[in-house]
């Protein structure tokens, strides 16, 4: 197993936010966390890249723990996270913000190979490189945020909400670059309020309530599950 978390409670302060959660993410395998806001989803993610301690639980990366490690030892051992909101740096141009996904790698021609990578995958940005960051459309600052987290080479990625906000035109895009992603060999948890597009994306998923796993099983299932539909998908 790639990814493994083992009954992870979370607090804040008295308050359980995350209640005995256990899920795994293989390789080349997209998982989902679904649900309603407070549930929990991101919490999961903060734990998983090291940005909060868990109360109790695990966290195993190639069957190591992972749960104590600094959030730059977590990137450097090939987990990164694209978080809630974007979180780019606005005042920096766009090939700032992406040698700042590098900041680990003192390799200038790889640094470089990398941010051809990433305008390869987002040719607007190529376009947009010398401009602020902040000037960008959402659309523009979710890319600025993938090719980021992508300039520090990563095995598994984490994403928060990377449809939030968005055309439904460009979510169509960030679709299909997941999709690439999944395709390119790179595994994938996948946060999403949008539970339709979410089930269909990834290959696995978890219902979240109040903090823990109320449902989980294949997407597809999922997807046409009648208690699911009812309560996430509009049925």
């Amino acid at each position: 197993m790639l990814l493994e978390v083992r009954n992870l409670h979370i607090h804040y302060d008295k308050v359980e936010a995350v209640k005995g959660v256990s899920l795994s993410l293989e390789q080349g395998q997209i998982i989902t966390l679904i649900g309603a806001n407070g549930a929990g989803k991101s919490s999961i993610l903060k734990a998983i890249s090291g940005l909060i301690r868990p109360s109790s639980g695990e966290i195993l990366y190639h069957g190591n723990r992972i749960d104590r490690s600094a959030p730059s030892t977590i990137v450097e051992q090939g987990i990164v996270h694209v978080p809630e909101g974007r979180r780019i740096f606005k005042l920096m141009t766009v090939r700032e913000n992406l040698r700042m996904g590098a900041y680990l790698n003192s390799d200038r021609g790889e640094i470089t190979r990398g941010i051809e990578d990433v305008f390869d995958r987002f040719p607007i940005l190529r376009e947009k490189q010398g401009q602020a960051a902040g000037r960008l459309s959402g659309g523009q600052q979710q890319m600025v945020a993938m090719g980021r987290a992508l300039m520090a080479r990563p095995k598994v990625l984490l994403m928060d909400e990377p449809s939030l906000g968005l055309s439904p035109k460009l979510i169509d895009e960030i679709s299909e670059l997941i999709i690439s992603l999944r395709d390119s060999g790179l595994s994938i948890v996948l946060v999403e309020q949008n539970a339709n597009l979410a089930l269909t994306l990834s290959n696995h998923g978890y219902v979240m309530e109040t903090g823990a796993i109320a449902l989980e099983g294949a997407s597809q299932e999922l997807l046409h599950d009648p208690e699911v539909a009812r309560a996430y998908l509009g049925a």
